[in-house]
């Protein structure tokens, strides 16, 4: 009898886990967006409960150690300013194993902190004289994207081919290390459009995908996110 009680227990509470919404601290700031359809995505997204915080008072907020109360960091900010207190509080979050999720232009953040490269797994270089050209990124908007799933783990399983309407960032220098999930032959586009790495403890993924409401309505981006965000939260 007292078997079937535990059992009974152990039953109950991986129910009442499974039903717990995945907590997400999204962040945006430093570009423009389509707004009302970003918020409209998320609001959408089943068993996901989000929390908006906009730059520079989410970095602010990682400073206070908020990021504890998340279960998964979702980036679409892209933002320059930041202080040694702000980078210590990133690297920490990375050593307590806080996920990361970054998406599209995040990856432009942050030009002059190399450690943030090494989080993300990638840079997109911005124009600078003191950059040779060679190693300046470029982008190229209102394209047909096509990629296959490079690899497949529980954010991209389910596909087989993506395609949107989207931006393309091309010469991006992306990590070595890096899990590729999806590819393509785009000419102007990077290799690689999505990853996943691993940083000290943190879980990582990046989805390049996602400049505006063409693809925010994106039955396909939706779940990839949503794919993204579960495995993220290990749900």
């Amino acid at each position: 009898m007292k078997r079937f009680f535990y059992l009974f227990i152990f039953i109950l509470s991986a129910i009442i886990i499974q039903a717990q919404p995945v907590k997400v601290m999204l962040v945006t700031g430093g570009h423009a967006f389509d707004t009302l359809q970003f918020f409209e995505m998320f609001d959408a997204m089943e068993g996901i409960e989000y929390e908006h915080f906009q730059q520079p008072k989410a970095n602010e907020k990682l400073v206070k150690d908020l990021a504890k109360d998340f279960d998964v960091l979702v980036f679409y900010d892209m933002w320059q300013p930041i202080s040694e207190s702000e980078k210590s509080a990133y690297l920490r979050l990375t050593r307590e194993g806080k996920p990361f999720l970054f998406l599209h232009h995040s990856i432009v953040s942050y030009q002059k902190w190399p450690e943030f490269e090494k989080i993300v797994g990638g840079k997109y270089i911005e124009k600078d004289k003191k950059i040779l050209e060679e190693e300046w990124s470029t982008y190229d908007h209102d394209v047909w994207v096509y990629s296959n799933v490079e690899n497949y783990t529980p954010v991209t399983v389910g596909f087989n081919e993506l395609r949107f309407f989207d931006e393309v960032y091309g010469n991006v220098r992306i990590s070595d290390d890096i899990i590729p999930l999806l590819r393509t032959r785009h000419p102007k586009s990077m290799e690689y459009i999505a990853w996943q790495h691993k940083y000290n403890n943190s879980q990582v993924v990046y989805i390049q995908p996602g400049h505006d409401y063409r693809t925010y309505e994106s039955e396909d981006y939706r779940k990839l996110l949503i794919q993204a965000i579960r495995f993220l939260a290990k749900k």
